[in-house]
């Protein structure tokens, strides 16, 4: 992407936007605009293809671009980490290079006005307004992708990233000339959104409602819905206490499908070098997070005294 392309600005709805901007506008509401043919279309493979589509495409962005490429949770050989990134880029969720740099950002910033999705400015913002702003998620053109070294050194990641728009409307293409409109509609449209959607969630949702088990000094929660819709992704303050674990759901009712497909990789020898939280550190955060509620029991019974006289 020539960097004309993010410096090119118009003035619009009292802010500026560019290229990136304009264009991430018209991808989400086209996405939208063919969800709303799905009553139309609908038969039963064109379902079921699109079941099966948001199973391993949204398994992909979790397990590749967040969980391995993200935070280095494990390794797998180059030829599955490549086609698990491949099928991460058929989400309409940008590059690997752009979503990695993203998120750790968001970790290095969480909660706060650098945070590229943070809740503070509103929850619409961090659901999905951020998407439309670029400013808000690399400030300037030399800012970005700076954070993301690591995989810019490799060509694939690289091409990726200059040709990914490309790979989701052939994909497009595919399905239409698989199926027609129906596999379009519902293996495009109604997957994407809901999936979307289900990742936006993390960023506003699991920062604004659910339940927080670990002092993390952030916002995050758990929120089962989300954890369900996005296959282990919502279990968010376990992922926040422990960022470099490849397992979200950390107790056996959490279910975590990105976490099972990664144990069973391990299991068959594919996946190496698996990260989970040690004992210890669980304990360090929990004494942590008891130590804060026995603080505020104690200011509680104190408030008590001072308000009925005994002090």
């Amino acid at each position: 992407m020539g960097e004309w392309v993010t410096q090119w600005r118009v003035e619009f709805l009292g802010r500026e936007w560019n290229v990136v901007d304009i264009g991430s506008v018209v991808v989400v509401l086209a996405l939208h605009l063919l969800t709303l043919l799905a009553p139309f279309h609908f038969n039963w493979p064109a379902f079921w293809v699109a079941v099966a589509l948001y199973l391993v495409v949204g398994v992909s962005v979790n397990l590749s671009y967040h969980r391995q490429l993200s935070h280095r949770s494990f390794k797998l050989p180059k030829w599955l980490e490549y086609f698990f990134a491949y099928c991460g880029v058929l989400s309409f969720q940008r590059s690997p290079l752009e979503w990695v740099s993203i998120h750790r950002s968001h970790h290095q910033f969480t909660d706060t006005l650098k945070d590229p999705h943070s809740p503070v400015r509103g929850f619409w913002y961090s659901h999905i307004g951020w998407i439309f702003n670029y400013r808000s998620r690399f400030g300037s053109y030399e800012a970005r992708l700076k954070n993301v070294g690591d995989l810019k050194r490799q060509p694939f990641y690289r091409f990726l990233h200059y040709t990914y728009p490309l790979h989701a409307i052939g994909f497009g293409v595919l399905l239409y000339a698989l199926g027609g409109s129906p596999f379009l509609v519902w293996g495009l449209g109604v997957r994407s959104v809901i999936f979307l959607h289900a990742t936006f969630g993390i960023n506003s949702i699991c920062h604004t409602w659910g339940q927080q088990v670990w002092d993390t000094g952030d916002l995050s929660r758990n929120n089962w819905l989300i954890g369900l819709l996005a296959h282990g992704e919502g279990w968010h303050n376990n992922h926040h206490a422990f960022e470099h674990s490849a397992r979200h759901g950390l107790e056996w009712w959490q279910i975590d499908i990105t976490w099972y497909v990664i144990r069973f990789l391990e299991a068959v020898g594919l996946a190496a070098d698996v990260k989970l939280p040690t004992e210890t550190q669980k304990n360090r955060r929990a004494l942590m997070l008891t130590s804060n509620n026995h603080q505020i029991s104690n200011e509680k019974q104190l408030d008590s005294k001072v308000s009925n006289g005994k002090l």
